[in-house]
């Protein structure tokens, strides 16, 4: 499976979120988004959860986050499970199920968390790791926050490429 390459545009989609309305990369217009493969049952996934949580109220207005599930019919990641930690965690950004899994065949996405960082034209500018450390917040290297600041201020991300840390994503088949 290909994996989007930076500057690469986007494919698009919509996708259900766990309330039934629909959403996309293109419910920030003319704004970067940072569409994260995301999970329920994951501790890397839970590790980081806050922290996305606070990127995504710390952006509002200058940028998105969309969470995408696209674990095939896991137990625990199921629209009911997924529901249930969205209320848990009071997310501020939508959290999606990818069903059919084809958003993330389209992006090549192998573990959650993974982000796909898409400038305002929808062009891939940050893949990886939230941070450098799911484990302890104060020591980590923010990338995707300095990946978000350098695209706001109309610069490319450094580093623009990390190596992502989590479970794998779990494909159907």
């Amino acid at each position: 499976m290909a994996r989007l390459a930076l500057g690469d545009p986007a494919p698009g989609f919509s996708l259900p979120d766990v309330d039934g309305g629909d959403h996309s990369p293109d419910d920030w217009p003319g704004q970067p988004v940072a569409v994260v493969f995301s999970c329920v049952h994951c501790p890397y996934v839970v590790a980081w959860e806050d922290r996305l949580n606070a990127i995504a109220r710390d952006y509002e207005g200058r940028a998105g986050l969309l969470a995408v599930n696209s674990n095939g019919g896991y137990l625990g990641d199921g629209p009911d499970e997924m529901r249930a930690r969205a209320e848990d965690k009071g997310f501020v950004f939508p959290f999606v199920r990818d069903a059919s899994q084809e958003v993330a065949r389209d992006y090549g996405a192998a573990r959650t968390p993974e982000v796909f960082l898409l400038d305002a034209e929808r062009r891939l500018v940050y893949h990886g790791a939230p941070d450098s450390d799911y484990a302890n917040e104060a020591d980590a290297d923010p990338w995707l926050r300095r990946a978000l600041d350098a695209v706001l201020a109309g610069g490319a991300p450094d580093p623009a490429e990390t190596a992502p840390v989590g479970c794998s994503v779990k494909y159907a088949g």
